[in-house]
This record gives C-alpha cells, sequence and structure tokens, in this order.
C-alpha cells in the first residue's frame, strides 16, 4: 500500500529544521514508524528480533555505537533502551546540527530514568490516528486554516461525500493506517478490537512491569466508552465498574488510568475558562476522550449496523471522531483544543485555540435537527463575551474567529446569523 500523506508531515518536517532531535509520541499503530522513515535516511529498530539482544546489550555498555548512521537517524522505540535519551541529547551537543535524530515511542518513559529533559535539544511531537482526510474520506474542501484567514469566506454548497453509513463505519474502524490496507470491511474492523484485547493484556503490564488485571482494565475502558464526551467525574466512572464489574478503589482507578494515558489511548480535554462567569458557575472537569473512536466501539462491543439503529449512542462516537480530527488539524495550525460548559448548560463542545490568540467555538451535531440547538449555543456564549467586554473596558477578551457547527451532513453553508455548517466529511487542516 503507498504511503499514504499525513498532515504531520509537514510540522515533523519543520521541527526537524529548528531542532537536533524530534521525539514522536502517540498510540501503537497510529503510524508514527512509517511517517518518521519517509523522513529519515537510517533506521534502527531496537524491537527487531534478530538484533533486540544484541542493541540491548550495546545502548548499556556503548549508546554511541546505535547512533552511527545517516541523518536523521530513526531510533524506533527508543524507550526499550531509555539511556538511549541521554545519548541523543550528547550527541546533538557535539554536533551542533539540527535534524539529527527521530525517536518514536508508544509508551510515555518514566522521566526517572533519563538524566535530562532534553529541552531545547529534543522536541516532542504527538501523533494521532488518522483524521478523515488523511484516510481520504473526507474531500477536503473546506479548509480550517482558509476559514481562520477568510471568515467570510465562501463555503455555500459544498458537498460532502461521506453518506452516514460510511461515517458510522469510519468511526467503528477508527484511524488505523493497517486498517486501510485490509480488503474486507469485517477485516478492517478487527484492527481496533485487537488493539483493545492487547492493551488490556498485554502492553498495561508491559509499560512499567506492573502485575494489572485484564479484565478490569477492559471494565474501566468500557466505562470510559460509556461516558465518552461527558464531563463524568471520576467517581462515577469508578462506580460505574463496580456496578458492572468488579471492586475498584479510586487509587487503583488513578494507577490504571495514569497507565491508559502513558500509552496515549486517554485523552482527555481540559475545560476553557474564559472570566465571563464567576468561577463556580464555569464547570472546570475534564472532558472524557480516547485518542480514536473504534476505541470506545470496541470496549462496548459496538458494530456499525447496532450504530446505524443508535443515532443517540453514535452522537458521542461522533464527538470523539470530531475531537480526533480537530486533534489533528489543529496540529498544523499551531493549535490546542478545550471546552466550554457552564451550570445554566450555556456550551462549545469544543473550543480550537490558535497559537496568535484566535479561535473557533465548535459544536458537534450529527443531524440537521440539532443544529438551531447549537447555534443558538455559540451565538448566546459569543453574546457573552460581547457583554463582558462593554462591562470591562480594561479587561477585553477576544471574540471568537469562528463559529462552527460539525454534523454528519451532506452540504456546508452559512447561517444568515454567520455560523458555519460544516460535514466533517468536508474538512481538512
Amino acid at each position: 500500500m503507498d504511503y499514504l500523506h499525513r498532515v504531520f508531515d509537514t510540522q515533523l518536517s519543520e521541527y526537524l529544521d529548528a531542532f537536533g532531535a524530534v521525539l514522536i509520541e502517540g498510540p501503537k499503530w497510529c503510524g508514527k514508524t512509517t511517517t518518521a522513515m519517509q523522513q529519515a535516511k537510517s533506521v534502527l529498530k531496537m524491537q527487531e528480533p534478530d538484533h533486540i539482544e544484541a542493541n540491548l546489550a550495546t545502548a548499556q555498555t556503548k549508546p554511541s555505537i546505535l547512533l552511527k548512521g545517516a541523518t536523521p537517524r530513526l531510533l524506533d522505540e527508543w524507550q526499550v533502551a531509555p539511556v538511549l535519551w541521554d545519548a541523543v541529547r550528547t550527541m546533538v551537543d557535539d554536533r551542533g546540527e539540527p535534524g539529527q535524530f527521530i525517536l518514536t515511542g508508544s509508551n510515555a518513559v518514566d522521566r526517572t530514568k533519563i538524566r535530562h529533559s532534553g529541552a531545547g535539544r529534543i522536541a516532542r511531537l504527538k501523533m494521532l490516528p488518522m483524521s478523515l482526510f488523511e484516510s481520504m474520506e473526507s474531500n477536503g474542501s473546506v479548509s480550517l486554516h482558509q476559514l481562520f484567514d477568510d471568515p467570510n469566506l465562501d463555503i455555500d454548497g459544498i458537498p460532502s461525500d461521506l453518506s452516514i453509513e460510511r461515517l458510522v463505519f469510519a468511526a467503528c474502524r477508527g484511524g488505523w493506517p493497517a486498517s486501510l490496507s485490509r480488503k474486507t470491511d469485517k477485516a478492517q474492523l478487527l484492527i481496533a478490537k485487537n488493539y483493545i484485547t492487547t492493551v488490556c493484556e498485554v502492553d498495561v503490564q508491559n509499560i512499567d512491569g506492573v502485575n494489572r488485571s485484564a479484565s478490569l482494565t477492559h471494565a474501566i475502558l468500557r466505562s470510559y466508552a460509556r461516558n465518552l464526551s461527558t464531563l463524568a467525574k471520576k467517581k462515577s466512572i469508578v462506580d460505574d465498574v463496580v456496578a458492572t464489574a468488579e471492586s475498584l478503589s479510586l487509587p487503583t482507578f488513578d494507577d490504571y488510568q495514569q497507565a491508559l494515558q502513558k500509552l496515549f489511548l486517554i485523552q482527555d480535554i481540559e475545560a476553557w475558562s474564559p472570566a465571563i462567569r464567576s468561577k463556580s458557575a464555569i464547570r472546570s472537569g475534564l472532558k472524557r476522550e480516547l485518542a480514536d473512536p473504534s476505541m470506545a466501539v470496541a470496549a462496548l462491543g459496538l458494530s456499525p449496523d447496532v450504530l446505524m439503529t443508535d443515532m443517540k449512542t453514535f452522537g458521542f462516537i461522533f464527538e470523539c471522531l470530531c475531537v480526533r480530527d480537530l486533534r489533528v488539524y489543529s496540529q498544523s495550525l499551531g493549535g490546542y483544543i478545550s471546552y466550554y460548559h457552564d451550570r445554566y448548560d450555556l456550551e462549545a463542545d469544543f473550543v480550537l485555540h490558535l497559537d496568535d490568540g484566535r479561535y473557533a467555538l465548535i459544536e458537534c451535531k450529527l443531524g440537521s435537527r440539532e443544529i438551531d440547538e447549537g447555534a443558538g449555543h455559540l451565538l448566546q456564549l459569543k453574546e457573552l463575551i460581547k457583554k463582558h467586554n462593554a462591562e470591562n473596558p480594561k479587561i477585553q477578551l477576544r471574540e471568537p474567529d469562528l463559529l462552527i457547527i460539525l454534523t454528519g451532513g451532506q452540504l456546508a453553508y452559512t447561517r444568515p446569523d454567520g455560523v458555519k455548517i460544516i460535514p466533517i466529511g468536508c474538512l481538512k487542516d
């Protein structure tokens, strides 16, 4: 299968021009190694079966030997030998040139195992599973970059080629590059199912050698999936696990949650808390999200056929798919994602912030019947910001640059009130 362009490609190239080394972190199977190999000139695969023992022995005795090779040199799954981190940092200092190394890893390393943070030498980049644009299911007719540069850009009538049936399937299959090369729909859906099984039975123990229960790991992931895209508190998730599976204390939950975060599976979203209401009015908890919607589908044992008859559940899955794609697209814009929700139920599912201060308020509404409600939330939040600025001339907040509703529909358009309606099957960075 030919390499499919990733939004991440450009960012990796830019970072290699600026830093001595770049660390790519992200979930297993999201394409880190394949993407890195497009720009690497030599490769060391630490976990290659024929050489792993020799590699580990060399890393312990003279790690600099493993760094020899044309640059950028890719050190795949470097965390197998954490000593490589400090060896890379030292060689970057000695050579004094950018673009020397690319490191890839599928789990975060205990900071106590490395002597230096790598600040100024090793830049960190997070990679995600593929967006719909990268898997060629979004036609990319509407660009976030262009919309930010020209909020009045005409998008009226731009069509999406993605039917609701294919959208549901894409969410169930997930953005795993390996799944796209499988010949049948059934084979493609098995990738995410196997991913969850491997995480529960192998990865949560291998990450740090702690003996964790596969069944409890699966129960926690299943509860996370049931609470996907909500502000469920930690205690609520624990109570849900206890009610459906087995006993679980808060400290034990924290341990399992941290392990899943180190594997980059759990990727919760933090709240945006502008000073437009009292602090007690604005929700500050985490919005529960997984790195890919297929993880939730697999953890719950769902299928495209089931979700086609349960659009309410798919609405939460759809929101997870939207945030995955927004995270991918925002990386190329130097941005990040948060959410807004207050006790009066005024909300924006996501706030996409750019590093220059511009931002978009975004709601995810699967069907057309919900669009008016979503637009009302966004417009009310914008008016609240305007009111704050009128009452506080010395403490001005920037008004949102874009108001967007992402849908599973077929046509993009701009409402008379300025809210952009964009099918997820049209969107790109």
